[in-house]
């Protein structure tokens, strides 16, 4: 319950950071950087009596079944929450805080700003399997049966739309889009990459069963004793190795150093992973 309120937390802070980049920025400077919203956009362009969040809304309720069918029930539950939602909070957007243009004019600051918030946004939605809907979906089908990035799945998902963009607004709007779609694609596996990040620690120390009661009792986490011989002292010693994340691996590096100042320590980055105490199997 624990986890699935924090996972909850998150997707909705991911929602409202993506909302944010696609209403200020991406908006009102015609970028349709792919996806539902891309496509509202020119719809938009077309049909301006459409309101954007509205069109999202509509398209992300037919487009959810597919997650539910091809990733799972729990994807595609979160999938259609997070699809209403982020539609709710741009049509919410536009009805408290109309835009009559651009901030600043400068079409390339905005889209920058906007591509990196809505890319991180996004890549803390994915992290918590679920999706922002429509071309997202196709990005993590991609991902789940081909384990192609889901960033890069995003970027061949949306090129369609991005190529319709540039007809709807122009090749200089078309030449944007893509490159706000190359963008996207690259700070999302970023974030993903790097929020998943963990540490592998290997520790030799003379404190071994302290070390090991503070690893199991305290952080939580398991650990693996080996046996090993030191090639210039010749001495038998056990060597500790667990997986951490990284404020753990601050508590633990701490308590070693309370404990044995002369132990060594050496870290690993591990950018995924799966089983007991981290991301399930199953995801």
């Amino acid at each position: 319950m624990k986890k699935s309120a924090k996972e909850f937390i998150f997707i909705n802070i991911g929602l409202a950071m993506v909302a944010a980049g696609i209403y200020f920025f991406l908006i009102p400077n015609d970028v349709a950087a792919g996806g539902v919203s891309g496509l509202a956009m020119v719809i938009n362009h077309y049909f301006p009596i459409v309101p954007i969040g509205a069109f999202m809304m509509i398209m992300n309720v037919i487009l959810f079944i597919v997650g539910i069918i091809f990733i799972g029930r729990d994807f595609g539950v979160r999938t259609i929450y997070s699809s209403l939602m982020l539609s709710g909070m741009i049509w919410f957007f536009e009805l408290l805080f109309p835009l009559s243009g651009p901030l600043t004019g400068d079409i390339l600051l905005e889209m920058i700003y906007g591509i990196m918030l809505a890319g991180a946004g996004m890549g803390m939605v994915f992290l918590n399997n679920a999706s922002t809907g429509g071309t997202d979906i196709i990005a993590k089908i991609l991902n789940k049966y081909f384990q192609v990035a889901i960033g890069k799945g995003l970027l061949m998902a949306d090129f369609l739309i991005v190529s319709a963009a540039g007809v709807a607004f122009g090749i200089q709007s078309g030449l944007y889009a893509l490159l706000a779609v190359i963008i996207n694609g690259f700070v999302i596996d970023e974030v993903i990459e790097g929020l998943q990040t963990n540490k592998q620690v290997t520790i030799i120390a003379s404190q071994v069963d302290e070390i090991c009661k503070f690893i199991i009792h305290d952080l939580g986490r398991g650990a693996t004793l080996y046996q090993a011989r030191g090639a210039y002292t010749n001495e038998s010693r056990e060597i500790i190795m667990t997986i951490v994340d990284r404020k753990e691996f601050i508590r633990l590096r701490n308590y070693i150093k309370s404990v044995d100042q002369r132990a060594f320590i050496s870290v690993s980055k591990i950018h995924e992973t799966l089983g007991e105490g981290f991301k399930s199997l199953l995801h």
